[in-house]
């Protein structure tokens, strides 16, 4: 290292506090050269919302069995006292990247991607028609969002085969009152259990074979009361590739075994009537791409899907027959996408900053000193939360090999930057102060559940305004 930094801790910021940002503190904290005290490091978690997790609190539906354990794994990482958590500090607004250089010998962004995917289709832009992310951050309380949603349809279509698709279908389908036994913020129950909805249809381009959501995903769709699902014969066709798939990759297999035994186990009405022993049905649609939401007086009234076929290699072609379905609301979830920093490059196409490896790259592809980037904003939206492991893995790998020669932070005490941030007016929240915040959420969901003798247990009410998160943690 060089004399520069040698007398001091390595000064490094990250920007993002979901899985992310925490797996690559993490692993930096546990690297061979600071484990085994050559390098000693002061990491600052920086996040927007005065909460910390990222997406886990902000875009996994909230009755996804899994997130607690993951929730409990990052609790652990920042619960030890060797990561600084400085929420409520929006990097562009509160600080720019020309102030974390000045204290940080090196930045890590981790900001994941919080935008819908554009679907250039006609109609796109109908009253009714809603990007699955935007739906996701209603739900799940995000605290920048409009507190209401507009569910007025009976008949609604979510385009996507992945995940969010599921999660949106999901929670669109479900009784609210299913859903208090969950975080979910009490605006959000109040507007789901007034949603008329019956008939909540889910379609992908292809087949049953190349689905892109996981077998856990696919069970929860069972666990739903009152909601039946509709599958179609015409739907589930394999080509030779999608054969292939399924001997070859025990998760494919899985989920088409699955996806078959509850086709053949349906009523016989399901599949020529949609009126099943529910009052509400969630039907799943394959090899359906989708080509214009249809509208009347600027409303949506339907979808128009083209059908498609397998071509021996697990895409599609266009069979130029056109299927049209009467929805009055459409939920767009093909995937996220990344959002622009400012002061750093950005791929407009991929949605992610420019890098090799975690290098964050400038104008001309030169790598920029001391500057990195891991997750959906390195490689984009795509793969499983344990993926972001692998990433941040790699970024802290070249961060250890290029640490001699990068730029030493000109203040890199500590307190400098708390005192800018005061200085500036931000209200900053710290671990503790989420500390503070988590137990007022679950001394709302024992209250609740006081109130409502006999009612479901809540362990929890999500707080949605930013300034009561903030009250709250710095209270």
């Amino acid at each position: 290292m060089s004399s520069s930094t040698s007398a001091r801790p390595f000064r490094v910021a990250i920007i993002g506090s979901g899985p992310a940002g925490v797996y690559a503190a993490d692993i930096l904290t546990k690297s061979q050269e600071v484990a085994g005290g050559d390098v000693e490091v002061s990491i600052d978690l920086f996040e927007s919302y005065p909460a910390p997790y990222g997406l886990i609190r902000y875009g996994v539906a909230p009755d996804h069995p899994r997130i607690k354990g993951i929730v409990n794994a990052l609790h652990k990482v920042l619960d030890r006292g060797d990561i600084r958590f400085l929420g409520n500090v929006t990097f562009g607004r509160d600080l720019s990247l020309s102030d974390i250089r000045s204290f940080y010998d090196a930045v890590i962004f981790a900001t994941g991607a919080i935008k819908d995917a554009n679907l250039d289709i006609p109609g796109v832009e109908l009253d009714g028609s809603y990007g699955g992310a935007d739906f996701v951050s209603w739900y799940d309380g995000h605290p920048d969002v409009s507190r209401e949603w507009p569910l007025e349809a009976q008949e609604i279509a979510v385009i996507g085969n992945g995940n969010v698709a599921l999660d949106v279908a999901r929670m669109l389908s479900k009784h609210a009152d299913d859903l208090l036994v969950t975080e979910i913020p009490d605006n959000v129950y109040a507007g789901l259990k007034k949603s008329p909805v019956t008939d909540v249809h889910v379609f992908g381009r292809r087949g049953p074979a190349q689905v892109k959501f996981t077998p856990l995903e696919l069970r929860e769709l069972s666990h739903s009361n009152d909601v039946d699902i509709v599958l179609y014969p015409e739907d589930f066709e394999f080509d030779a590739a999608s054969d292939e798939a399924i001997r070859t990759n025990n998760q494919v297999k899985t989920m088409v075994n699955t996806l078959t035994n509850w086709l053949v186990e349906q009523p016989e009405h399901h599949s020529d009537s949609p009126h099943g022993t529910s009052s509400r049905r969630l039907h799943l649609h394959f090899l359906h791409t989708p080509v214009e939401i249809t509208g009347d007086d600027g409303k949506v009234t339907g979808m128009r899907f083209e059908r498609n076929e397998l071509d021996g290699t697990g895409n599609v072609r266009g069979t130029g027959e056109f299927v049209d379905y009467p929805v009055q609301a459409v939920y767009r979830s093909i995937g996220y996408f990344g959002s622009e920093l400012p002061e750093l490059e950005f791929d407009a196409k991929r949605g992610v900053v420019p890098n090799v490896a975690g290098r964050v790259l400038d104008a001309d592809g030169n790598p920029v000193p001391g500057i990195y980037a891991t997750g959906w904003i390195k490689r984009g939206p795509v793969g499983l939360i344990g993926h972001t492991k692998g990433d941040a893995l790699e970024t802290i790998g070249c961060l250890l090999e290029d640490r001699l020669s990068l730029p030493a932070a000109e203040r890199p005490d500590e307190d400098e930057v708390i005192k800018l941030l005061e200085s500036r007016g931000v209200d900053y929240t710290t671990w503790e102060g989420w500390l503070k915040l988590d137990e007022h959420e679950k001394s709302l969901g024992t209250a609740w559940t006081a109130e409502h003798d006999g009612g479901p247990v809540r362990e929890r009410v999500k707080v949605v305004p930013r300034e009561g998160m903030v009250e709250v943690s710095r209270g």
